[in-house]
């Protein structure tokens, strides 16, 4: 059993090997960065405050770190993983003041190490991925300015907020959430109210240029995930399908969460005292947001992707060590340490064993030899640069990313072409029979995809 004097560097040590191990495993088994990532790099190399798909936030931290990084893959499983780090910090903090008791909060963070949205899926930074730091950061803002009420509590979870919301749309449920508690506890909390209001505006301060951005383009983030629901095409059965499979699969992704608290305890007994505002917070802030995504598929008969509950299940091992508290046996530990590391490794084991047994995903796609071809190619008939590619987010993206002079990425040039000038060399990315009948430059193609090279010669 770790000794309660060496709890915190249990916890870096922790941290520290979740971001080695994260990083360099996918590093190493993997030849392209995966779909997500590039699909957010292709959108960083042109930005803007919105894409058709999400809102801009997952471009803007990419962009940053090509910025200083360059097209090193590491640095993206890097950049993942301290998103992640920053939430496990956040959620540690967070529990400290809760449970207040540094092995219980300990526990809180190693008992995710049983979802397998912080470990498995992390090596792909995206939307999901993105929002992880600011739901926890909005949730420990959120309390400590309900319990403090100072302005610059209440203008961080503002800025925090925003950010999540630039991420997903999907973090306006944790903001609900955080709403219905204030509002159920508005007599208790009513002093406050100034410093809510302050943190409303400081985040449509920092959404208004999105806001913006979507009135000048007809929604079209909104639309997007309005398809990926499948609410474009009614039928009464996806309203009892939908939502008895939603609630299947997040009982099968908990289940080595569940096991993890089954281990330490004496007995399975808990006792909710719904005077204590900590759990009423605690219910508030995991459950709710999963009953609103329930009823949103109840009601509208929209199928939730698994992916979309990643930040949903970060505060769980702090609910259930905070219902169980009285219950569990410390004698137990090291059983639970036992169990903890056979997940902590079988996770990233069995990422390294699909990636080097299956050579069929995205991430085996040889995107840095397509790009060397093509550059090689256009350097054999033109004299200026490549500065924009033109094409889906995959095939054109990876081209971005890859090819020396970073060209910018565009969907299409619909509208767009009165903006290219005579030096800046363009290549159009897409169906090959298509591109060869009709293009003006010099063609080429590496299957399953077409290029054709506009430049000066």
């Amino acid at each position: 059993m770790i000794l309660k004097k060496n709890i915190n560097k249990a916890f870096y040590f922790f941290l520290f090997s979740h971001l080695l191990l994260w990083t360099i495993i996918p590093s190493l088994s993997n030849t392209n960065l995966p779909l997500d990532t590039i699909e957010a790099l292709a959108w960083g190399s042109n930005l803007d405050w919105g894409f058709s798909k999400h809102p801009p936030f997952s471009a803007f931290a990419v962009e940053f770190f090509f910025k200083i990084f360059g097209n090193n893959d590491w640095a993206y499983y890097l950049l993942s993983q301290i998103f992640v780090l920053v939430s496990f910090f956040f959620v540690w903090k967070f529990s400290n003041e809760i449970l207040e008791d540094k092995t219980y909060s300990f526990l809180s963070i190693l008992l995710l190490a049983g979802i397998y949205f912080y470990n498995f899926t992390t090596p792909e930074f995206n939307v999901n991925v993105s929002q992880l730091p600011f739901w926890a950061l909005s949730v420990y803002f959120f309390w400590k300015s309900l319990n403090l009420n100072k302005n610059i509590d209440w203008i961080l979870f503002g800025i925090f907020s925003a950010l999540g919301f630039l991420s997903k749309y999907l973090f306006i449920y944790i903001l609900i959430s955080l709403f219905i508690f204030f509002i159920l506890n508005f007599k208790k909390y009513q002093k406050s109210l100034k410093g809510y209001f302050l943190s409303i505006l400081t985040s449509l301060i920092l959404i208004l240029p999105h806001f913006i951005w979507l009135f000048e383009n007809n929604f079209v983030t909104i639309f997007y995930g309005l398809n990926r629901s499948g609410l474009s095409e009614f039928n009464i059965i996806n309203h009892f399908k939908n939502p008895i499979e939603f609630l299947l699969k997040q009982i099968i992704i908990l289940i080595p969460f569940f096991l993890m608290i089954f281990i330490i305890l004496k007995k399975f007994k808990f006792k909710i005292n719904i005077k204590d505002k900590k759990i009423i917070f605690l219910i508030s802030i995991n459950l709710i947001p999963i009953l609103l995504m329930l009823a949103t598929s109840l009601l509208s008969g929209a199928k939730i992707r698994t992916m979309w509950m990643t930040p949903f299940y970060l505060f769980f091992g702090t609910l259930f060590l905070s219902i169980f508290k009285n219950f569990i046996d410390l004698k137990k530990m090291k059983r639970f340490y036992y169990t903890f590391l056979f997940f902590f490794i079988l996770s990233p084991s069995l990422y390294l064993l699909v990636s080097l047994a299956d050579k069929t995903k995205r991430t085996d796609y040889p995107g840095k030899e397509i790009s060397r071809l093509v550059q090689s190619k256009w350097d054999d008939n033109f004299v200026n640069e490549i500065k924009i590619v033109v094409g889906d987010e995959w095939s054109a993206g990876n081209l971005s990313y890859h090819l020396y002079s970073r060209p910018i990425w565009i969907n299409d040039l619909q509208n767009k072409t009165s903006n290219i000038t005579d030096d800046q060399g363009v290549i159009y990315v897409g169906n090959p029979k298509i591109l060869k009948k009709i293009c003006p430059g010099v063609f080429g193609a590496i299957n399953p995809v077409g290029y054709c090279m506009i430049g000066k010669r």
